[in-house]
């Protein structure tokens, strides 16, 4: 049986830390499905479907990696698609403190569920989906914060805004 992890998030856009870790757990899980979700108290930047279409370029050459969307709770999501395991990246002790909540919260409602925690390498500690939108909104260059295969589309997102 093949181990299967989800990596969820809002991708709001993808960036270089986003796709360094679809990449380190392509490499630890026979299949990896990146899940965007849609996350009802956020009004997301790009649609899901944009999103979606996005984060298809990054992972065109990894023949595990699958992009889906899901509009519901993470436990039913990995309870539906029978994975072994949630990916979770941390840039910062911040962030781990948000993330083992949400762990032993999912861990509550769908017993059994391991979250696995991947560090962010170092260069990429300081990029997040909010930095790229608020640098792209004021038209700077976010060639270095986003997958080159992308920089294009997420510049022009927000050049039409």
């Amino acid at each position: 049986m093949d181990r299967i992890c989800v990596y969820p998030g809002s991708f709001d856009p993808v960036t270089l830390g986003h796709e360094d870790i679809i990449r380190r757990a392509a490499r630890l899980f026979d299949h990896v499905i990146v899940a965007v979700m849609h996350n009802p108290s956020k009004r997301g930047c790009f649609s899901v479907e944009a999103r979606r279409v996005l984060l298809e370029k990054v992972v065109a050459d990894l023949p595990n990696v699958t992009v889906d969307a899901w509009d519901g709770l993470l436990v039913d999501y990995v309870r539906r698609v029978n994975a072994a395991a949630v990916v979770r990246g941390l840039r910062a002790v911040s962030d781990f403190e948000n993330e083992m909540v949400m762990a032993q919260v999912n861990s509550h409602l769908l017993p059994g569920m391991e979250t696995v925690f991947l560090m962010t390498r170092p260069e990429h500690s300081c990029i997040s989906s909010s930095v790229v939108r608020e640098a792209a909104l004021f038209q700077a260059d976010v060639s270095g914060f986003v997958p080159a295969c992308i920089a294009a589309d997420v510049q022009e997102h927000f050049n039409q805004e």
